[in-house]
């Protein structure tokens, strides 16, 4: 198991953190936040059964607003830490400033940004963002039309939340179809697919970016990529992602230079004029194409399970970070990055993405936490009635390794999987293959 980094700060500032979510995204955030020494207490709701090893986990659901705000004015909280999305659409940022209450995240009307693809096109648009070709609908009639006319490949979303997986890429219309019928008439994302957008389909490259905005300054973090499909050689459906890796070689310094004065900056500046300026972490989902990157779509929190590979290569003080972000002061901030390499694992429940078995029994976590260089997120877990460790979720574990270069932050990673003893489970055995 690795120590995060410790830090030194020149004034002694006091803070106590309510961490809202209980994934892996959150244990990667709580096991950064933890090593800050501005931090004197950490709670996090709901949390899980490894957040528990450096937080105090409460049970309130990270949707329950009112109680959400009335626990972090009950134990003074000085910065409340949003992980999922749904919180923040849902408006616990504006929920926190009517409390007085500092929150980091996005407003409910800027977290439109990732709550509704079509707004994201309209910013995007109206920024001259270089992306892909759209159009919405609320007809699946009218949308099937337009699906004859431009033909497959193409892109279906769901319009709204849908945890990551309301996106089918069609390599055939009667795929594309299909797709148009499961979300718009089936329902199976829900009202999340009342409306859809049909989508040019990128070819190049997907990576995930990650930026720090205060409103107004953009800070520049660093990239992953990630692996969404459920298996081996990106195959089977979409997931919320299954493993990902920092930093992807093909994101240079010339591209994140681009994506930050094309992308990121001209977006930010579009949702100022707009009366709805964005502060939080800006994620920028990115097809790099042999025209230059495009995007793809923005999201408004960390990604999962790039949190996990980011907060492994952070060497700032987090806490630090996100107080600059939330008090508008990133023109005065920077950021270290380490120049080894991340890599998790994610290990999720037998049949996921669809059905599947909770409360299998997890053993061998202590074995695994002993590799050289590995790390363990737990993500899905919970202890039962005797305190041994069960899954409670789809993905359950994120396991991670760290190197001087991928191939040695792979080996520690797939090291520490082999030694965790988890019948119920299963994982990709081939994350980090495109840089490998």
């Amino acid at each position: 198991m690795l120590a995060p980094p410790r830090f030194t700060v020149g004034v002694r500032v006091t803070m106590k953190v309510l961490l809202v979510g209980g994934g892996g995204r959150e244990h990667a955030l709580a096991w950064a936040l933890a090593a800050s020494p501005l931090l004197t207490g950490l709670w996090c709701a709901p949390g899980n059964a490894g957040i528990a090893d450096v937080a105090e986990c409460v049970p309130i659901a990270s949707e329950d607003i009112p109680a959400l705000v009335a626990f972090a004015k009950e134990k003074a909280v000085d910065l409340v830490v949003v992980g999922p999305e749904a919180p923040l659409t849902l408006g616990l940022a504006d929920a926190c400033a009517a409390a007085g209450l500092r929150c980091f995240g996005p407003s409910a009307a800027a977290a439109r940004l990732e709550g509704s693809k079509t707004f994201t096109r309209e910013v995007t648009t109206a920024a001259g963002v270089p992306g892909a070709e759209w159009a919405r609908f609320s007809d699946a009639g009218a949308a099937r039309a337009y699906l004859r006319e431009k033909g497959a490949p193409i892109v279906v979303k769901a319009d709204g939340l849908a945890a990551g997986k309301g996106v089918v890429v069609a390599e055939t219309v009667e795929e594309a179809e299909a797709a148009i019928a499961g979300i718009m008439e089936d329902r199976v994302h829900g009202e999340a697919g009342a409306t859809i957008l049909l989508e040019e389909c990128l070819v190049g490259q997907e990576v995930s970016f990650f930026a720090l905005c205060d409103g107004t300054t953009a800070l520049p973090m660093a990239a992953a990529q990630d692996h969404k499909r459920v298996g081996d050689g990106d195959t089977g459906p979409n997931t919320g992602g299954m493993g990902a890796y920092s930093p992807p070689p093909a994101f240079t310094a010339a591209i994140e230079a681009e994506v930050m004065g094309r992308i990121v900056r001209p977006s930010l500046e579009e949702m100022a004029r707009r009366g709805t300026p964005f502060r939080g972490v800006l994620f920028v989902g990115l097809m790099l194409t042999a025209t230059g990157p495009r995007l793809i779509e923005f999201n408004v929190r960390f990604g999962d399970p790039e949190c996990q590979v980011l907060m492994l290569r952070l060497q700032s003080d987090l806490l630090a970070a996100l107080l600059a972000a939330c008090d508008g002061e990133l023109d005065h901030f920077s950021l270290r990055w380490s120049n080894e390499a991340a890599l998790v694992v994610v290990m999720a429940a037998n049949g996921y993405p669809g059905p599947y078995a909770k409360h299998t029994p997890i053993v061998g976590l202590e074995a695994a936490s002993q590799v050289p260089g590995a790390q363990i997120f737990h993500a899905g877990t919970a202890r039962d009635e005797n305190g041994g460790l069960v899954s409670a979720g789809g993905r359950v574990l994120g396991v991670a390794g760290i190197g001087h270069t991928l191939r040695e932050a792979h080996d520690a990673a797939y090291a520490a999987v082999d030694a965790v003893d988890w019948p119920g489970g299963f994982c990709r055995r081939d994350i980090g293959w495109r840089a490998l």
